[in-house]
């Protein structure tokens, strides 16, 4: 069943998403990868405020092409999620809720997810160009010495997404080998 949700994205929104479920996500997230991520804990390191408001926040992990005449943001197709792997669980302890990539998540990730009540979902990779167009505003807020790694905020409108990782911890990519492990014998 498709559902479609708003940003923020709080622990009664989590609830009430599965593993496998289809949605559509619309509001204000941020985008953020390896560099940015590291940036961030080494502010936190420092025991500095973190530049961007993490509480029931959504990071999406894509590093986005330069934008063509008139549109908000260029190709966005989402980074493979395990490089952000070491920071995530620090981020999600902070209050993080979801976050947007590709590929599968270390077992410290899905602890972290279960533990924070959050999300993980999936985008389509190589769909870049068809993504961007889900994507209405684009400002980088902090980091912009990182060019295309900068985080910025942007508003998405039914942005397509699967939840792969649900606050349950079950999780499609397990789910999913199980369930269809059968069909290629």
């Amino acid at each position: 069943m498709d559902k479609h949700i708003t940003t923020p994205i709080t622990e009664e929104i989590t609830k009430d998403l599965h593993s496998g479920d289809m949605v559509y996500i619309s509001g204000t997230i941020y985008v953020a990868r390896d560099a940015a991520h590291k940036r961030l804990m080494e502010v936190l390191d420092a025991g500095e405020e973190l530049p961007i408001e993490i509480q029931d926040a959504t990071v999406y992990y894509m590093g986005p092409s330069p934008a063509r005449e008139g549109r908000p943001i260029g190709s966005a197709g989402p980074t493979t999620a395990s490089r952000m792997d070491k920071y995530a669980p620090r981020l999600l302890d902070l209050g993080l809720k979801a976050m947007i990539g590709k590929g599968k998540r270390t077992p410290e990730v899905i602890n972290a997810i279960i533990r924070n009540h959050a999300v993980y979902f999936a985008a389509v990779g190589g769909a870049g160009a068809l993504l961007s167009k889900c994507i209405v505003e684009s400002e980088i807020v902090c980091y912009e010495d990182l060019g295309a790694e900068a985080i910025r905020k942007i508003k998405i409108k039914d942005f397509p997404a699967i939840v792969v990782i649900d606050c349950e911890g079950n999780n499609l990519y397990e789910s999913a080998i199980t369930q269809f492990s059968g069909n290629f014998r």
